[in-house]
């Protein structure tokens, strides 16, 4: 590991980037270049110290998992980020296999809207990528979550106490819905047995999933309703829009408010209040622990 190198390249790539461009909004005048580390922690779902002992090369050699939410909050390109597990002496994510790193172009989008809309990207198997800070106060941190449950489906059918802050009138449509959406994209996944072995995996440890299965529906994903029971700011009945990348499949997911119920005013409200709810303590961020697969 060449820990240096790796800390004086990633402080060259954070004093290159403007709050703007990744979604932050500052006031008054700055007086240094670039984002600041706590600004790099943040959107990488990490504790400040952390960040600032890679960077100063006083820290362990960090996980793959960790260099990809660096890699994120960085907005690196598929050769930079590369670059990075290189100086940290791990394998660079094989192209295009399922690496748990989103389009450039989609991460664009995402700092976009991050102001005022909960926004996402995820694969064809509801891995999730990336969020905005939005969405990370609206559902969790899931872009940075280990192993399989960084994937919305595996928790949805597996977890209980996180699918508790949906509206349990939703619970049955909305598991259809996705179920079906997962069987046209196995198909269009062809002989793909990491699919495969998602599915198998779901069929085992959720009866319910298995059930919906079993159904055979199918029917590719646009737009849904859901109504999320906030702790914080309360019910948010919003609309989800899924926009495809066709290069890769990746989808930007997009909460809106329904008009008329009180959403919009909630969610501003939420951007101030919510990003407070999700500690960075290093001993409980998920950032930094061995990975296991996403979804196998």
């Amino acid at each position: 590991m060449e820990r240096v190198e790796l800390g004086a390249y990633l402080r060259s790539r954070r004093e290159k980037l403007k709050p703007a461009d990744v979604g932050l909004i500052t006031a008054g005048r700055r007086r240094t270049p670039g984002l600041r580390r706590d600004e790099v922690a943040l959107l990488a779902n990490m504790s400040t110290d952390y960040y600032e002992r890679i960077e100063q090369a006083r820290g362990p050699r960090p996980s793959a998992t960790t260099l990809g939410a660096i890699a994120r909050a960085l907005r690196l390109t598929p050769d930079e980020r590369d670059h990075i597990y290189l100086l940290a002496g791990q394998t660079p994510p094989q192209a295009n296999i399922d690496s748990r790193y989103a389009e450039p172009g989609l991460m664009c989008i995402l700092d976009a809207l991050a102001p005022t809309v909960p926004a996402l990207v995820c694969d064809n198997l509801y891995t999730i990528l990336a969020q905005n800070p939005l969405n990370v106060a609206l559902l969790g941190p899931l872009a940075v979550t280990e192993g399989r449950n960084g994937n919305f489906l595996w928790r949805w059918f597996t977890d209980p106490e996180w699918r508790s802050r949906y509206l349990a009138e939703g619970h049955e449509p909305l598991g259809r819905h996705y179920v079906a959406d997962l069987r046209a994209t196995v198909a269009r996944r062809g002989q793909d047995a990491f699919a495969r072995r998602f599915v198998s995996a779901l069929c085992t440890r959720s009866a319910e999933f298995r059930r919906i299965w079993e159904r055979r529906d199918v029917a590719v994903r646009k737009s849904v309703r859901k109504v999320i029971l906030h702790p914080e700011v309360g019910r948010l009945d919003l609309e989800c829009d899924a926009v495809v990348s066709p290069p890769s499949g990746q989808r930007l997911v997009l909460f809106r408010p329904q008009p008329g119920t009180g959403t919009a005013e909630r969610l501003e409200m939420l951007g101030v209040v919510g990003t407070e709810i999700f500690a960075r303590d290093p001993a409980a961020t998920t950032a930094d622990r061995p990975r296991e697969s996403s979804v196998t």
